[in-house]
Protein backbone atom coordinates (compact mmCIF):
# COMPACT_ATOMS: atom_id res chain seq x y z
CA UNK A 1 0.00 0.00 0.00
CA UNK A 2 2.97 2.28 -0.31
CA UNK A 3 2.15 3.61 -3.00
CA UNK A 4 -1.32 4.96 -2.18
CA UNK A 5 0.28 6.20 1.25
CA UNK A 6 2.32 8.24 -1.01
CA UNK A 7 0.00 9.97 -2.88
CA UNK A 8 -1.78 10.60 0.44
CA UNK A 9 1.37 12.74 1.46
CA UNK A 10 1.55 14.38 -1.77
CA UNK A 11 -1.19 16.08 -1.82
CA UNK A 12 -0.17 18.85 0.63
CA UNK A 13 -3.29 19.53 2.70
CA UNK A 14 -2.99 22.50 4.63
CA UNK A 15 -3.16 22.45 8.68
CA UNK A 16 -6.88 22.48 8.96
CA UNK A 17 -7.41 20.05 6.09
CA UNK A 18 -5.41 17.54 7.50
CA UNK A 19 -7.01 18.17 11.04
CA UNK A 20 -10.42 17.54 9.64
CA UNK A 21 -9.31 14.53 7.57
CA UNK A 22 -7.30 12.73 10.97
CA UNK A 23 -10.90 13.49 12.59
CA UNK A 24 -12.77 11.80 9.91
CA UNK A 25 -10.18 9.06 9.81
CA UNK A 26 -10.70 8.41 13.45
CA UNK A 27 -14.79 8.76 12.91
CA UNK A 28 -14.56 6.23 10.44
CA UNK A 29 -12.49 4.00 12.03
CA UNK A 30 -14.24 4.01 15.80
CA UNK A 31 -17.96 4.75 14.73
CA UNK A 32 -18.76 3.86 11.15
CA UNK A 33 -16.63 0.72 10.12
CA UNK A 34 -17.95 -1.17 13.05
CA UNK A 35 -21.45 -0.73 11.98
CA UNK A 36 -21.62 -1.20 8.67
CA UNK A 37 -22.22 -4.83 9.00
CA UNK A 38 -24.83 -4.99 11.38
CA UNK A 39 -26.83 -2.06 8.75
CA UNK A 40 -26.40 -4.01 5.73
CA UNK A 41 -28.07 -6.67 7.08
CA UNK A 42 -30.80 -5.37 8.67
CA UNK A 43 -31.17 -2.56 6.29
CA UNK A 44 -31.86 0.00 9.05
CA UNK A 45 -31.23 4.36 7.89
CA UNK A 46 -27.77 4.56 10.37
CA UNK A 47 -29.21 7.11 12.28
CA UNK A 48 -25.93 6.35 14.51
CA UNK A 49 -23.68 7.68 11.54
CA UNK A 50 -25.36 10.42 10.42
CA UNK A 51 -25.63 11.95 14.27
CA UNK A 52 -21.75 11.04 14.47
CA UNK A 53 -21.14 12.86 10.96
CA UNK A 54 -22.96 16.04 12.44
CA UNK A 55 -21.05 16.29 15.57
CA UNK A 56 -17.93 16.91 13.30
CA UNK A 57 -19.73 19.54 11.33
CA UNK A 58 -18.96 17.76 7.90
CA UNK A 59 -22.16 19.44 6.20
CA UNK A 60 -20.84 22.71 6.78
CA UNK A 61 -17.72 22.10 4.74
CA UNK A 62 -19.88 22.80 1.50
CA UNK A 63 -22.33 25.55 2.71
CA UNK A 64 -21.02 29.09 2.66
CA UNK A 65 -19.83 30.66 5.97
CA UNK A 66 -23.51 33.49 5.13
CA UNK A 67 -25.24 30.35 5.97
CA UNK A 68 -23.91 28.91 8.42
CA UNK A 69 -20.80 26.84 6.77
CA UNK A 70 -17.37 26.69 7.34
CA UNK A 71 -16.40 26.18 3.70
CA UNK A 72 -13.57 24.16 2.79
CA UNK A 73 -12.28 23.20 -0.93
CA UNK A 74 -13.62 20.82 -2.90
CA UNK A 75 -10.99 18.80 -2.99
CA UNK A 76 -11.34 17.77 0.92
CA UNK A 77 -14.91 17.35 0.48
CA UNK A 78 -14.01 14.19 -2.11
CA UNK A 79 -11.18 13.22 0.38
CA UNK A 80 -14.54 12.69 3.02
CA UNK A 81 -16.69 11.53 0.42
CA UNK A 82 -13.73 8.84 -0.06
CA UNK A 83 -13.40 8.12 3.49
CA UNK A 84 -16.61 7.47 4.91
CA UNK A 85 -17.36 5.11 1.66
CA UNK A 86 -14.63 3.15 2.51
CA UNK A 87 -15.88 2.85 6.56
CA UNK A 88 -19.82 2.26 4.54
CA UNK A 89 -21.13 2.62 1.48
CA UNK A 90 -24.74 3.44 2.77
CA UNK A 91 -23.49 6.09 5.02
CA UNK A 92 -21.43 7.59 2.01
CA UNK A 93 -23.94 8.16 -0.03
CA UNK A 94 -26.36 9.54 2.23
CA UNK A 95 -24.10 12.21 2.97
CA UNK A 96 -22.61 12.69 -0.40
CA UNK A 97 -26.21 13.19 -1.56
CA UNK A 98 -26.55 16.05 0.83
CA UNK A 99 -24.09 18.07 -1.22
CA UNK A 100 -25.40 16.84 -4.82
CA UNK A 101 -28.68 18.20 -3.36
CA UNK A 102 -28.01 21.89 -1.95
CA UNK A 103 -25.04 22.48 -4.16
CA UNK A 104 -27.39 23.78 -7.13
CA UNK A 105 -29.42 26.05 -4.28
CA UNK A 106 -25.89 27.41 -3.42
CA UNK A 107 -24.92 28.15 -6.99
CA UNK A 108 -28.14 29.30 -8.47
CA UNK A 109 -29.90 30.09 -5.56
CA UNK A 110 -31.42 34.10 -4.72
CA UNK A 111 -29.84 35.15 -1.62
CA UNK A 112 -33.48 35.04 0.15
CA UNK A 113 -33.80 31.71 -0.52
CA UNK A 114 -30.21 30.63 0.93
CA UNK A 115 -30.68 32.46 4.24
CA UNK A 116 -33.66 30.30 4.74
CA UNK A 117 -33.40 26.83 3.29
CA UNK A 118 -29.45 26.25 3.77
CA UNK A 119 -28.94 27.21 7.73
CA UNK A 120 -30.73 23.58 8.16
CA UNK A 121 -28.29 21.86 5.99
CA UNK A 122 -25.74 22.90 7.51
CA UNK A 123 -26.29 22.44 11.18
CA UNK A 124 -26.99 18.32 9.77
CA UNK A 125 -30.23 18.21 7.87
CA UNK A 126 -30.49 15.67 5.31
CA UNK A 127 -31.17 16.43 1.47
CA UNK A 128 -32.79 14.63 -1.66
CA UNK A 129 -32.57 15.41 -5.28
CA UNK A 130 -35.38 14.39 -6.77
CA UNK A 131 -35.41 13.79 -10.74
CA UNK A 132 -35.74 10.29 -11.63
CA UNK A 133 -39.26 8.97 -12.96
CA UNK A 134 -40.81 6.07 -14.38
CA UNK A 135 -40.63 7.81 -17.98
CA UNK A 136 -37.63 9.91 -17.07
CA UNK A 137 -33.91 8.42 -16.39
CA UNK A 138 -31.03 9.38 -18.44
CA UNK A 139 -33.45 11.28 -20.45
CA UNK A 140 -34.59 13.73 -18.01
CA UNK A 141 -36.73 15.68 -20.85
CA UNK A 142 -39.20 12.62 -20.11
CA UNK A 143 -40.20 14.25 -17.05
CA UNK A 144 -43.87 14.60 -16.39
CA UNK A 145 -43.85 16.16 -12.71
CA UNK A 146 -46.21 19.47 -12.86
CA UNK A 147 -45.28 22.82 -11.68
CA UNK A 148 -48.87 24.87 -12.08
CA UNK A 149 -48.28 28.42 -10.78
CA UNK A 150 -51.11 29.86 -8.47
CA UNK A 151 -51.04 33.13 -6.84
CA UNK A 152 -48.11 33.02 -4.75
CA UNK A 153 -47.38 29.36 -4.64
CA UNK A 154 -47.16 26.22 -6.86
CA UNK A 155 -48.55 23.47 -7.03
CA UNK A 156 -46.98 20.14 -7.38
CA UNK A 157 -48.69 16.95 -9.28
CA UNK A 158 -46.75 13.98 -10.18
CA UNK A 159 -43.83 11.17 -8.99
CA UNK A 160 -40.15 10.22 -8.58
CA UNK A 161 -38.55 6.74 -7.73
CA UNK A 162 -35.02 5.95 -6.82
CA UNK A 163 -34.76 9.19 -4.53
CA UNK A 164 -31.90 8.73 -1.88
CA UNK A 165 -32.90 9.71 1.75
CA UNK A 166 -36.05 11.03 0.09
CA UNK A 167 -37.88 9.66 2.90
CA UNK A 168 -35.88 11.55 5.39
CA UNK A 169 -34.56 14.97 3.87
CA UNK A 170 -35.20 17.93 5.43
CA UNK A 171 -35.12 19.45 1.62
CA UNK A 172 -35.99 18.03 -1.52
CA UNK A 173 -34.43 19.73 -4.75
CA UNK A 174 -37.37 18.77 -7.34
CA UNK A 175 -37.27 19.27 -11.02
CA UNK A 176 -40.30 19.26 -13.22
CA UNK A 177 -42.05 20.97 -15.74
CA UNK A 178 -43.64 24.72 -15.44
CA UNK A 179 -47.02 24.46 -17.13
CA UNK A 180 -46.59 27.74 -18.48
CA UNK A 181 -43.86 26.61 -20.96
CA UNK A 182 -44.61 24.45 -24.12
CA UNK A 183 -41.79 23.34 -25.05
CA UNK A 184 -40.50 19.83 -22.94
CA UNK A 185 -36.91 21.15 -22.45
CA UNK A 186 -36.83 24.93 -21.99
CA UNK A 187 -40.30 23.87 -19.41
CA UNK A 188 -37.94 21.92 -16.97
CA UNK A 189 -37.69 23.84 -13.70
CA UNK A 190 -36.78 23.12 -10.12
CA UNK A 191 -37.46 24.00 -6.97
CA UNK A 192 -37.03 23.50 -3.20
CA UNK A 193 -39.77 20.92 -1.31
CA UNK A 194 -39.33 21.50 2.62
CA UNK A 195 -40.22 18.37 4.59
CA UNK A 196 -43.66 17.91 5.87
CA UNK A 197 -45.01 19.77 2.88
CA UNK A 198 -48.51 18.74 2.71
CA UNK A 199 -49.35 16.44 -0.41
CA UNK A 200 -45.75 15.16 -0.09
CA UNK A 201 -46.05 11.18 0.25
CA UNK A 202 -43.85 8.61 0.17
CA UNK A 203 -44.67 5.44 -1.05
CA UNK A 204 -42.30 3.24 -0.43
CA UNK A 205 -38.65 2.34 0.19
CA UNK A 206 -36.99 0.36 -2.22
CA UNK A 207 -34.90 -3.14 -1.42
CA UNK A 208 -31.77 -3.12 -3.10
CA UNK A 209 -28.74 -5.29 -3.69
CA UNK A 210 -26.43 -2.90 -2.21
CA UNK A 211 -26.48 0.52 -0.40
CA UNK A 212 -29.09 -1.14 2.01
CA UNK A 213 -28.91 1.15 4.65
CA UNK A 214 -29.44 4.12 2.66
CA UNK A 215 -33.43 4.66 1.89
CA UNK A 216 -34.37 4.62 -1.73
CA UNK A 217 -37.66 6.37 -1.82
CA UNK A 218 -40.50 6.53 -4.04
CA UNK A 219 -42.27 10.35 -3.59
CA UNK A 220 -45.60 11.18 -4.42
CA UNK A 221 -46.52 14.91 -4.95
CA UNK A 222 -50.25 15.17 -5.01
CA UNK A 223 -51.61 18.84 -4.99
CA UNK A 224 -48.76 19.81 -3.07
CA UNK A 225 -48.40 23.64 -2.49
CA UNK A 226 -44.94 25.12 -2.40
CA UNK A 227 -44.33 28.91 -2.07
CA UNK A 228 -43.42 30.13 -5.25
CA UNK A 229 -40.43 32.02 -3.64
CA UNK A 230 -39.05 28.08 -3.47
CA UNK A 231 -38.52 28.34 -6.99
CA UNK A 232 -34.84 28.33 -7.98
CA UNK A 233 -33.85 30.99 -10.65
CA UNK A 234 -36.45 31.46 -13.21
CA UNK A 235 -39.18 29.20 -14.67
CA UNK A 236 -37.04 27.08 -17.68
CA UNK A 237 -34.02 26.91 -15.97
CA UNK A 238 -33.89 24.00 -14.45
CA UNK A 239 -32.01 22.02 -17.90
CA UNK A 240 -28.99 23.75 -17.17
CA UNK A 241 -29.23 24.01 -13.28
CA UNK A 242 -29.26 20.26 -13.79
CA UNK A 243 -26.66 19.87 -15.79
CA UNK A 244 -24.11 22.28 -14.07
CA UNK A 245 -25.36 20.04 -10.92
CA UNK A 246 -24.10 16.81 -12.19
CA UNK A 247 -20.85 17.97 -13.42
CA UNK A 248 -19.84 18.47 -9.36
CA UNK A 249 -21.81 15.49 -8.09
CA UNK A 250 -20.18 13.30 -10.50
CA UNK A 251 -17.02 13.91 -9.53
CA UNK A 252 -18.17 12.89 -6.38
CA UNK A 253 -19.59 9.99 -7.51
CA UNK A 254 -15.97 8.53 -8.58
CA UNK A 255 -14.79 9.92 -5.06
CA UNK A 256 -17.38 6.96 -3.42
CA UNK A 257 -16.51 4.44 -5.96
CA UNK A 258 -12.75 4.71 -5.18
CA UNK A 259 -14.18 4.72 -1.21
CA UNK A 260 -15.29 1.01 -2.15
CA UNK A 261 -12.40 0.15 -4.46
CA UNK A 262 -9.73 0.81 -2.18
CA UNK A 263 -11.79 -0.85 0.63
CA UNK A 264 -12.04 -4.02 -1.59
CA UNK A 265 -7.99 -3.49 -2.38
CA UNK A 266 -7.01 -3.50 1.06
CA UNK A 267 -8.89 -6.84 1.93
CA UNK A 268 -7.59 -8.14 -1.18
CA UNK A 269 -4.33 -7.93 -0.39
CA UNK A 270 -4.43 -8.88 3.31
CA UNK A 271 -5.61 -12.04 2.42
CA UNK A 272 -3.66 -13.02 -0.41
CA UNK A 273 -0.64 -12.29 1.86
CA UNK A 274 -1.80 -14.29 4.72
CA UNK A 275 -3.99 -17.37 2.25
CA UNK A 276 -1.52 -19.82 1.16
CA UNK A 277 -1.86 -22.47 -1.33
CA UNK A 278 0.35 -25.29 -2.13
CA UNK A 279 2.73 -24.17 0.65
CA UNK A 280 3.25 -20.48 -1.03
CA UNK A 281 1.07 -17.07 -0.60
CA UNK A 282 -1.08 -16.49 -3.16
CA UNK A 283 0.48 -13.40 -3.78
CA UNK A 284 3.64 -15.08 -4.59
CA UNK A 285 2.18 -16.59 -7.69
CA UNK A 286 2.70 -14.51 -10.92
CA UNK A 287 -0.75 -14.60 -12.20
CA UNK A 288 -2.03 -13.20 -9.17
CA UNK A 289 0.96 -10.29 -9.19
CA UNK A 290 -0.07 -9.51 -12.90
CA UNK A 291 -3.74 -8.96 -11.41
CA UNK A 292 -2.36 -6.54 -8.72
CA UNK A 293 -0.28 -4.58 -11.01
CA UNK A 294 -3.49 -3.75 -13.33
CA UNK A 295 -5.90 -3.04 -10.62
CA UNK A 296 -3.35 -1.22 -8.49
CA UNK A 297 -2.49 1.03 -11.39
CA UNK A 298 -5.85 1.52 -12.33
CA UNK A 299 -7.02 3.00 -8.86
CA UNK A 300 -3.58 5.10 -8.67
CA UNK A 301 -4.59 6.63 -12.02
CA UNK A 302 -8.49 7.39 -11.21
CA UNK A 303 -7.26 8.85 -7.70
CA UNK A 304 -4.56 11.01 -9.34
CA UNK A 305 -7.55 12.14 -12.14
CA UNK A 306 -9.41 12.84 -9.60
CA UNK A 307 -7.16 15.09 -7.43
CA UNK A 308 -6.43 17.11 -11.10
CA UNK A 309 -10.26 17.51 -11.82
CA UNK A 310 -11.08 18.84 -8.40
CA UNK A 311 -8.14 21.15 -8.24
CA UNK A 312 -9.25 22.32 -11.41
CA UNK A 313 -12.98 23.36 -9.77
CA UNK A 314 -11.77 24.92 -6.63
CA UNK A 315 -9.39 26.92 -9.07
CA UNK A 316 -12.54 28.83 -10.75
CA UNK A 317 -12.91 26.13 -14.14
CA UNK A 318 -16.43 26.37 -15.48
CA UNK A 319 -16.22 23.98 -18.36
CA UNK A 320 -15.26 20.19 -16.99
CA UNK A 321 -18.26 18.25 -18.01
CA UNK A 322 -16.68 15.77 -20.05
CA UNK A 323 -13.66 15.78 -17.68
CA UNK A 324 -16.51 14.67 -14.50
CA UNK A 325 -17.85 12.03 -17.05
CA UNK A 326 -14.46 10.33 -17.35
CA UNK A 327 -13.57 10.52 -13.98
CA UNK A 328 -16.98 9.04 -12.86
CA UNK A 329 -17.14 6.12 -15.70
CA UNK A 330 -13.84 5.15 -15.00
CA UNK A 331 -13.62 5.40 -11.10
CA UNK A 332 -16.67 3.13 -11.14
CA UNK A 333 -15.16 0.58 -13.81
CA UNK A 334 -11.92 0.00 -11.44
CA UNK A 335 -14.17 -0.39 -8.60
CA UNK A 336 -16.58 -2.82 -10.52
CA UNK A 337 -13.02 -4.69 -11.64
CA UNK A 338 -11.44 -4.36 -7.90
CA UNK A 339 -14.71 -5.80 -6.01
CA UNK A 340 -15.07 -8.57 -8.42
CA UNK A 341 -11.24 -9.70 -8.39
CA UNK A 342 -11.41 -9.35 -4.22
CA UNK A 343 -14.06 -11.75 -4.61
CA UNK A 344 -12.61 -14.28 -6.78
CA UNK A 345 -9.12 -14.14 -4.27
CA UNK A 346 -11.07 -14.79 -1.51
CA UNK A 347 -12.55 -18.16 -3.16
CA UNK A 348 -15.99 -19.32 -1.45
CA UNK A 349 -14.95 -17.48 1.26
CA UNK A 350 -15.61 -14.02 -1.31
CA UNK A 351 -19.13 -15.62 -1.84
CA UNK A 352 -19.97 -15.75 2.16
CA UNK A 353 -21.35 -12.36 4.05
CA UNK A 354 -18.75 -12.94 6.84
CA UNK A 355 -16.07 -11.42 4.35
CA UNK A 356 -16.64 -7.70 3.55
CA UNK A 357 -15.70 -8.27 -0.47
CA UNK A 358 -19.17 -9.32 -0.43
CA UNK A 359 -20.40 -6.28 1.10
CA UNK A 360 -18.35 -4.39 -1.21
CA UNK A 361 -19.21 -6.19 -4.34
CA UNK A 362 -23.30 -5.67 -4.01
CA UNK A 363 -22.27 -1.57 -3.06
CA UNK A 364 -19.89 -1.38 -5.97
CA UNK A 365 -22.40 -1.92 -8.61
CA UNK A 366 -24.77 1.23 -8.49
CA UNK A 367 -21.69 3.24 -8.68
CA UNK A 368 -21.66 2.38 -12.85
CA UNK A 369 -25.63 3.05 -13.06
CA UNK A 370 -26.66 6.52 -10.60
CA UNK A 371 -25.59 10.07 -11.93
CA UNK A 372 -26.44 8.80 -15.25
CA UNK A 373 -24.83 5.79 -16.82
CA UNK A 374 -21.92 4.41 -17.94
CA UNK A 375 -23.17 3.65 -21.19
CA UNK A 376 -24.49 7.55 -21.05
CA UNK A 377 -21.17 8.93 -19.99
CA UNK A 378 -19.73 6.69 -23.14
CA UNK A 379 -21.50 8.56 -25.41
CA UNK A 380 -20.74 12.25 -24.34
CA UNK A 381 -17.70 11.79 -24.13
CA UNK A 382 -17.07 9.76 -27.78
CA UNK A 383 -19.41 12.78 -28.66
CA UNK A 384 -17.37 15.48 -27.87
CA UNK A 385 -14.34 14.41 -30.29
CA UNK A 386 -17.32 15.13 -33.34
CA UNK A 387 -16.34 17.78 -35.45
CA UNK A 388 -19.12 20.05 -36.65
Amino acid sequence: MKIFEALEHERSWSEDERLLLDQVDRLTAEVIAPNAARIDENGAFPWDNVEAINRLGLNAIFVPEAYGGAPMSFRLYLAVVRRIAEACASTGIIYATNFHAMKPLIEFGSEEQKARLLPRIAEGGLAALAITEESAGSDATGMKTRFQPDGDDIVIDGAKIFITNGDVADRILLFGKHTEIDDPRQAISVLVVEKGTPGLEVLGLEKKMGHRGSSTAALRFDGCRVPAANLIGRPGDGLSILLASLNRSRPSIAAHAIGIATAAFKDMTTYMNERKQSGRRIIDFQANQFMLADVATDLAMVELWLDNLAGRIDSGAQDFGIEASMAKMRASDVANRIVTEAVQMHGGYGYCSDFRVERLMRDAKITQIWEGTNQVHRQLIGRSFATK
